[in-house]
């Protein structure tokens, strides 16, 4: 056995009276040899992943939309493809790092562009992902605790939604996952290869999405600083060069993107100042934990008034990821796994330092811990689908705890198990037979009463999991809890049978029950018993499993069959919560419904159908300063409003054009048809959450004489830009970002780029109020309302900026 492969730290059991090892290290851990059973199993687990997320992955079309568009943009220009620029003539990059869009965007210039191009390498890393912790577990736990933890992993309602769509975390999961593999062959050899490779795959996790990936760094430092098998000066240089390697692999992009001339490069998406630092440590960073994000719409609870619970945020709380925003998407296994934590820890005991079995426990629980409650106190923006990043950590306790339980559960079976039994009635006992000491039939009786109390509070959380959609398969919720508390009786019965025996000098092997004192077969009573245990336990195992898969299974599958898009996509039926609770897939709003965002202050929560101003209220109108109707996106000061979309109502404080000119307004657009709740064609809050679909007219009149622009149109806000880029082909200016309220471009390089013939159509619509942030948005679209002719095409508002060139 060579140095990699060292089992993990068992120390043997004491003389009678003492307490025993924790568990027995299976054989298959100690050689690094697999059952038989191991690869078919861990294949067969690998293909249904691979089916659950590949699947009629093409339904979901674009996605996010504001992701497949710098996709799009990336497959076009190496240059977009570098900064993550959100359109091919880069004038801005999305608000996060690139290196999801390289992935996709690769697979787009092999592939072609079409929606399953680009979620295709997405739904590879989630297999991957479930490989990657099937090898993590096993290494010290055995194939069994590696395919469980794979199996949670992979039937996560939100690792299901995130693997089939296009944002930055399927990636992310995937790196921190590698990392937690490096960091467990760095502790059983002290190794300086692996150690560092755990910080180039974290800083890599940040190329992907920025601070999110170091959540985890001192989870990782801290458990090889406890249990690799070297002296302390040499892990702490260790762990400097890990962290050197954390600074190198996330730093020469930002290096890269600071040094470069601005004027040699996009505007840095999410920024006030074009910086990636600014981004990094501002909008994408302890902004989302103090809820001070400067350009941000409906942020959390850090804005003054915010009270924590802001509509992109949820309420925060030590119970926030098991509430019904998020509870639904990553709850339905956690508190099992706080459960086994804890037990596998008691079950560590006083260990050496070097303990494998605690050193994952700590790896995995500090993992879920840290994340956990940095998600559950952030008062800035926070989306439930960020808790994609909890999985892992989940899906590993699980399968640890219930293997080191059943483990301890088996070690007076074992025990007496090594004794030979005489084959004649009255024959002596064999010198040196073993028998288990009481301590140890305790620690069995513990451990089994343990795991049938946490299958019967997984079956009765899943119980309330599944009534917030109480009408979706009825019969599936009382099954669960009927099935999952049945079975942890029977569960318990089974150890309290083989303690009863015990305690009456009698244990139970494979084939018999035996007396400890005489080694004589017991009665046909006993032997009847032990045979019923014998019997039931494997049955009662195997549905113990099934019940607490069958919630999140049912949740994952019907996540698998269902398109989704928009920026806020959730997990499960409608009613399972995602963002904002009730409502359709897809961007659900808080308050659920149809889509309505609540009001902000001027306005209780929307009621109403299809949002109003078809020719739009824009620039030029005359209005209250903030003030916004039922329901309606704050108006903009001096007028002007925000579109409404389906389920939402326009927005008060504008007239007509042709009103006085004010400050803040947009052009407005008909607030277009809905898609079942699974993205607004109008845009849905004016184009912040869900990309516009344009008609044929208005595809073909902007791709009309495309090649004598750089962009073919310009619109306010990324998501409104990149449904138009994505029908057409072309590059579209998003001006203002993903919030529209970057300064990108200002006022006067706008007017710049119209003298030059560069812009060919200003499209009405995607205004929206954010916290604080530039007002260059706003300013352009009142330039434009003042000096062109607007028209209107498929009820958006069109200007064409052709008669401002100039030479």
């Amino acid at each position: 056995m060579n140095r990699t492969d060292s089992p993990p730290t068992a120390p043997t059991a004491g003389p009678p009276g003492t307490e025993p090892a924790p568990a027995p290290v299976p054989e298959e851990t100690r050689t690094g040899r697999d059952p038989r059973w191991a690869r078919p199993a861990l294949a067969g687990l690998l293909v249904a992943t691979a089916l659950l997320y590949l699947w009629g992955l093409g339904a979901s079309g674009w996605a996010n939309a504001f992701y497949s568009a710098a996709v799009q943009a990336g497959s076009q220009s190496w240059t977009a493809f570098f900064y993550g620029s959100s359109d091919a003539a880069n004038s801005i990059t999305v608000d996060k790092t690139p290196a999801s869009l390289w992935l996709m965007a690769l697979s787009v210039r092999i592939f072609g562009l079409s929606g399953w191009s680009i979620l295709v390498p997405q739904a590879l890393l989630g297999v991957a992902s479930v490989g990657v912790l099937y090898a993590t577990v096993r290494r010290w736990y055995g194939p069994a605790a590696g395919l469980l933890a794979g199996a949670v992993l992979a039937l996560t309602p939100v690792a299901t939604l995130m693997f089939r769509f296009n944002n930055p975390d399927a990636l992310l999961v995937f790196l921190l996952v590698a990392a937690a593999y490096a960091t467990v062959r760095a502790v059983e050899t002290a190794s300086t290869r692996w150690i560092v490779l755990t910080g180039v795959l974290v800083g890599f996790g940040f190329l992907t999405k920025m601070l999110q990936a170091f959540l985890v760094i001192p989870v990782f430092a801290g458990v090889y600083l406890l249990a690799a098998p070297t002296g302390l000066g040499r892990r702490i240089r260790q762990l400097l060069l890990a962290g050197l390697a954390v600074v190198v692999s996330a730093g020469w992009w930002v290096a890269i993107v600071e040094l470069a001339p601005a004027s040699a490069r996009p505007y840095i998406g999410g920024s006030q100042n074009n910086s990636i630092l600014e981004l990094t440590l501002g909008y994408n960073g302890l902004g989302r934990i103090t809820g001070d994000e400067v350009g941000s719409v409906g942020g959390g609870g850090g804005r003054p008034g915010g009270g924590g619970s802001g509509p992109f945020s949820g309420q925060t709380g030590l119970l926030r990821m098991f509430d019904t925003e998020v509870g639904g998407q990553i709850s339905w296994l956690l508190p099992a796994a706080l459960i086994l934590l804890v037990a596998g820890l008691w079950l560590a005991g006083r260990a050496p330092r070097t303990d494998r079995t605690r050193a994952g426990l700590l790896l995995w629980g500090g993992w879920l811990l840290v994340t956990g409650l940095i998600f559950s106190f952030m008062s800035g923006i926070f989306h439930a689908y960020y808790t994609v990043a909890l999985a892992p950590a989940v899906g590993a306790l699980a399968g640890i705890g219930v293997t080191l339980l059943w483990r301890a559960r088996s070690a007076p079976v074992e025990a007496v198990a090594a004794a030979p039994v005489p084959a004649v009635a009255d024959a002596p006992v064999v010198a040196g037979a073993s028998v288990v000491a009481a301590p140890g039939r305790r620690r069995a009786l513990v451990a089994t009463l343990v795991l049938a109390g946490t299958l019967a509070v997984t079956a009765w959380w899943s119980w309330h999991l599944l009534g917030r959609t109480a009408d979706w398969h009825p019969w599936l919720r009382s099954t669960i809890l009927a099935v999952g508390l049945t079975t942890a009786a029977l569960l318990a019965t089974s150890a309290l049978i083989k303690e009863f025996a015990s305690g009456n000098g009698v244990q139970s092997d494979a084939n018999s029950l035996v007396d400890s004192e005489t080694g004589v077969a017991a009665g046909p009573g006993v032997g009847f018993a032990g045979r019923v245990v014998r019997w039931v336990v494997p049955v009662v195992s195997v549905a113990g499993i099934a019940v607490a898969l069958a919630g999140p299974a049912a949740y994952a599958t019907q996540t698998a069959a269902t398109p989704h898009s928009g920026s806020i996509p959730s997990a499960g039926p409608t009613g399972a919560g995602g963002f904002g609770g009730p409502g359709g897939p897809g961007g659900r709003m808080p308050g659920g419904g149809n889509g309505q965002f609540p009001g902000f202050p001027g306005g209780p929560n929307g009621t109403g159908s299809d949002g109003t101003g078809s020719d739009g209220s824009g620039p030029g109108g005359t209005g209250q300063d903030g003030g916004a109707n039922a329901g309606g996106f704050p108006g903009f000061p001096g007028g002007g409003s925000a579109p409404g979309a389906p389920g939402g109502t326009g927005q008060d404080g504008g007239t007509a054009p042709g009103g006085t000119p004010g400050q803040g307004g947009f052009p407005g657009q008909d607030g277009g048809t809905g898609q079942e709740g699974r993205g607004q064609r109008g845009g849905g809050m004016g184009g912040l959450l869900d990309a516009r679909e344009p008609s044929a007219e208005m595809t073909a009149l902007l791709t009309a004489d495309a090649d004598d622009y750089t962009w073919v149109a310009a619109t306010i806000g990324s998501n409104n830009a990149s449904g138009y880029q994505l029908a057409t082909g072309r590059p579209v200016m998003p001006i203002g970002g993903f919030n529209g309220s970057d300064p990108s471009p200002t006022l006067a390089q706008f007017q710049r780029y119209v003298a030059d013939g560069r812009i060919h159509y200003f499209l009405g619509g995607g205004g929206f109020r954010a916290d604080g942030g530039s007002n260059a948005s706003a300013e352009i679209a009142a330039w434009v309302t003042e000096t062109f002719t607007a028209t209107t095409v498929d009820g958006v508002t069109v200007y064409d900026l052709s008669s401002g060139k100039q030479g």
